[in-house]
């Protein structure tokens, strides 16, 4: 009997951490028990959370007049502000495939209320409806993610088997150093494992196909100076190049989304509505991001750079001729 008592009270507790509404008469029903005695594993559950809160931290369990039921609150809970958040960033990201995306907003949902719970359903349920993931190579982008972490933390040479941009199947090895999230991929940061070492590389972890682990392991002498953040700062395209300050004019009145974009990004000088902007940066995916402005930008330095620039646009302007 007294096994069974306790295995009650474990039931109960884990049906309320799950977000369910407990009801006195309705447990007391399904366990064929008295109302007394589900009262009694009640008022043992709200004495073990009062006097364990080094261990449960801000936890209790609630009785509700609304719906006449008892709830779990606990400060570990996300919020449903929090939750929806989460998760229009989650769907946005358009990161994972459809059955990432559900195991993960169903695992997300369990840390909420019922009641907010709900109401989280309905706000999001269209949205996976229409939800259309972006094309993987891989098997499972949390998978790849998690074994890359693992190949970082451990300092371990790989060769990565990839689909390039032109879907040409090559294979590398390199020495990982991190991995970061930006425009709707993820993408590994890695160096060469011999030869130059200054500029970082790029790989979309969704095109990562196999990854085989080496035994050999590098050092923090065999692997150049890393700055996550930095490199975060610098490196928003993931395309390769080698590191360059940048100096631009912008005319128009939305400068702040420059620098919003652009986090090394400076005014260094205004004229009027033109705005001389300068800002650090990695690769030649920036030069994408400038003509997508159209004319509220001109590249002044460095002169490489805005050669480019200039042979781009004429080449731009060449299309739209041909086509006449």
């Amino acid at each position: 009997m007294e096994n069974t008592k306790q295995e009650r009270l474990l039931e109960i507790f884990f049906r309320a951490l799950r977000g369910e509404g407990l009801s006195v008469q309705k447990l007391a029903d399904e366990y064929e028990v008295s109302t007394k005695s589900i009262g009694r594993n009640i008022s043992d559950l709200k004495t073990f959370l009062a006097e364990h809160r080094e261990l449960v931290g801000n936890t209790e369990l609630k009785y509700s007049n609304q719906d006449k039921n008892y709830h779990l609150y606990m400060d570990e809970f996300l919020t449903a502000a929090e939750l929806f958040a989460l998760t229009e960033v989650i769907i946005g990201a358009r990161a994972f495939s459809r059955e990432e995306l559900l195991t993960l907003t169903n695992k997300l949902k369990r840390f909420t209320t019922a009641a907010d719970r709900q109401i989280l359903n309905d706000l999001i349920r269209k949205e996976l409806y229409h939800y259309t993931e972006i094309r993987h190579d891989c098997d499972s982008v949390q998978q790849m993610l998690w074994k890359l972490a693992i190949c970082i933390t451990e300092k371990r040479e790989i060769t990565i088997e990839y689909y390039r941009a032109d879907r040409t199947r090559k294979a590398r090895r390199i020495r990982p150093a991190s991995v970061m999230f930006t425009d709707n991929f993820f993408y590994l940061i890695a160096f060469n494992t011999e030869g130059t070492q200054d500029k970082p590389l790029y790989f979309r972890i969704d095109r990562i196909k196999y990854i085989t682990e080496h035994r050999r392991k590098f050092t923090l002498d065999d692997a150049p100076d890393f700055d996550e953040g930095l490199l975060r700062q610098r490196s928003l395209f993931m395309w390769p190049g080698k590191l360059r300050t940048i100096r631009f004019e912008f005319t128009g009145s939305a400068i702040q989304a420059v620098l919003d974009k652009l986090p090394t990004a400076k005014v260094i000088e205004r004229n009027g509505r033109t705005y001389t902007v300068e800002a650090d940066v990695y690769g030649d995916g920036i030069k994408m991001w400038l003509l997508s402005q159209g004319r509220r930008i001109k590249v002044i330095a460095p002169e490489d750079f805005a050669e480019e620039m200039k042979m781009e646009i004429s080449k731009m302007n060449a299309n739209y001729m041909e086509s006449k």
